[in-house]
């Protein structure tokens, strides 16, 4: 499957395999396997954690719920877990604007502008069926060139009053 079949799937449906906000971490490891801990997302507490399975990145509570998941493409080379733990898939990076409203577009997934994402040498789409966004970098005299794919919060409040984390 094309990096770009990948991401109009993502659009579409606000998930990447299990990895979806609100989800059971138990769920997402059980799929991916195990992922690379990358820290805490305060530097005040040591929850929430970010997670990643190469350039995704998933933040949990320590309900071990999923808070923020996040799809960085804006390296050379994109990796993506695969169901198979342990063996990522890659892709080519460099995802043009324009590459990616087509890809939209022929999905018959609908976008519009993101206006307050917008802004300097940056530019942002927003797709309507999962509110996903698409936040490209404008390099000077270059096409936009998509940086992350992110998928809305749920502005999660953790069952126990004790370890509660607002996103």
């Amino acid at each position: 499957m094309a990096i770009l079949d990948i991401l109009t799937e993502v659009a579409k449906t606000g998930r990447w395999g299990p990895a979806v906000t609100g989800a059971d971490w138990d769920g997402v490891t059980a799929v991916f396997g195990e992922p690379w801990d990358v820290g805490t997302v305060s530097r005040s507490d040591e929850w929430p954690r970010l997670f990643a399975y190469g350039d995704l990145e998933l933040g949990v509570c320590r309900c071990r719920k999923i808070i923020l998941v996040c799809i960085q493409t804006w390296r050379d080379v994109i990796e993506l877990p695969s169901s198979t733990p342990g063996e990522p898939q890659t892709f080519p990076g460099a995802l043009t604007y324009q590459d990616v409203t087509r890809a939209l577009d022929a999905a018959g997934c609908p976008w519009q502008p993101h206006e307050s994402l917008t802004f300097g040498d940056q530019r942002a789409l927003t797709v309507l069926p999962s509110g996903a966004d698409f936040v490209f970098e404008i390099a000077q005299g270059a096409e936009p060139l998509l940086n992350v794919v992110g998928l809305p919060g749920d502005s999660h409040a953790c069952p126990d009053p004790s370890r509660r984390t607002t996103t």
